[in-house]
């Protein structure tokens, strides 16, 4: 049964919220201000499913994608720029706000560049034994099929044509596939997973199908099917040979933004502990100026980092290793020998590390997240432990999406 809703502001996940009985109902695509139809969604009693626009905000503007509101990776491209960069901006604000931190909020950084530099898709046997492969459907686990996606950077280009093709021999096998694609210097990296063990005629077909998209590596739940040449990617003066799989920031540009805040908050900084350090986006910077300690769970990184600080020129001493920070953070007695620590936790936050760090004397700690919530968790923890905040940047690589990143600086109080 359809109801007629106005728009009152855009909700933190991006959907329009209104007012219906009483209680808040989400309605995705929409904008404040806008009058619009919309009819209930079976099993979510709070969300609306946008029937039509009945008059729109002067701020609406036409998507540029053909799949948005189908595919559910993007959640805004109808707004207008400078609205739609306040708000994210504010989203920070308010939820900072809301865990009663007080601090500078700066402009929001801009960091989409050139777009994603890598994807993962999802291929599944849809009705009629047709293939699918492309991003899960906005609110549901079908897979929206693309054969294009405006948004990714062009070193992705003809990343979706080798997917339908390395998928086609593999679905026949009844599993659903994960099929990650990284952009590198030197090609297409690519890792599927969910196929299980395969048969080495199937592992022949898809090394065919490798060499013919000239990806520069396959490999299939990490192990290796064919690599042309080393996937590698530039970070500072580093060449870095990407282990299989590995975590990437989403853009070159966001990855630029994110290094260049924490290096400038790293300024006087003599013997750096870089915490959740991955492949070394902050380690290979800073160590122009600076020692390093980098310490990550992931082995495969940690490795990858240690090679390329041994091989580049110009570089302080980096040293690397791989520890699991959520079971065995840093304790204080083995902080004492940093002047700074800066941590880039998954989503999850850091806050058994954080704790450590509240305990401990390092003068300054430089915190970077993707996520604000617990962001602000492990913020109290420091500001609690003795810690002033200086400020949070906001960075925005992920646009079109209510995602940001944030970066932060703590000092000891005197």
């Amino acid at each position: 049964m359809a109801e007629h809703l106005t728009i009152d502001h855009v909700g933190h996940f991006g959907d329009g919220v209104a007012h219906s009985g009483g209680a808040s109902v989400y309605v995705p695509y929409t904008l404040g201000g806008e009058a619009v139809e919309a009819e209930a969604v079976l099993g979510h009693p709070d969300r609306r499913r946008l029937l039509a626009v009945e008059t729109a905000s002067p701020e609406r503007v036409t998507p540029f994608c053909p799949h948005f509101g189908i595919c559910g990776g993007c959640a805004i491209q109808h707004w207008e720029t400078e609205p739609y960069r306040a708000w994210k901006r504010d989203l920070v604000v308010e939820l900072l706000a809301q865990a009663k931190l007080d601090c500078d909020v700066h402009p929001l950084v801009d960091a989409h560049g050139l777009g994603r530099r890598r994807l993962t898709l999802h291929a599944r046997m849809g009705t009629h034994e047709v293939l699918k492969v492309g991003f899960a459907a906005a609110g549901s686990h079908d897979i929206i099929p693309i054969d294009r996606c405006p948004i990714l950077a062009p070193g992705l280009d003809g990343a979706l044509d080798a997917a339908w093709a390395l998928a086609e021999p593999l679905i026949k096998i009844g599993k659903p596939l994960d099929i990650q694609i990284t952009a590198t210097d030197n090609g297409l990296d690519v890792d599927v997973r969910g196929s299980g063990p395969l048969p080495a005629a199937t592992i022949a077909m898809l090394s065919r199908v490798a060499e013919r998209h000239r990806l520069a590596r396959l490999t299939r739940h990490g192990e290796l099917v064919l690599m042309r040449t080393p996937p590698t990617i530039a970070i500072g003066a580093a060449q870095v040979t990407l282990p299989p799989g590995s975590f990437l920031q989403a853009t070159v540009a966001g990855e630029e933004a994110l290094a260049a805040l924490v290096a400038g908050h790293c300024q006087r900084a003599k013997h750096i502990a870089d915490l959740f350090c991955g492949v070394g986006p902050f380690a290979l910077r800073l160590a122009t100026k600076s020692r390093i300690s980098a310490f990550d769970s992931d082995a495969g990184a940690v490795t990858a980092l240690q090679k390329a600080a041994t091989s580049t020129s110009g570089l302080k001493p980096i040293k690397a290793e791989a520890r699991d920070l959520f079971r065995r953070p840093l304790m204080p007695q083995e902080l004492r020998d940093y002047d700074t620590v800066v941590f880039d936790p998954p989503r999850q936050g850091a806050q058994a590390q954080a704790q450590q760090l509240a305990a401990s004397k390092i003068p300054v700690v430089v915190a970077v997240s993707c996520n604000v919530a617990t962001f602000a968790r492990d913020a109290r923890i420091l500001i609690d432990g003795g810690y002033s905040i200086e400020g949070v940047t906001p960075v925005d690589q992920f646009r079109h999406t209510p995602h940001v990143e944030l970066v932060a600086r703590f000092v000891r109080k005197r």
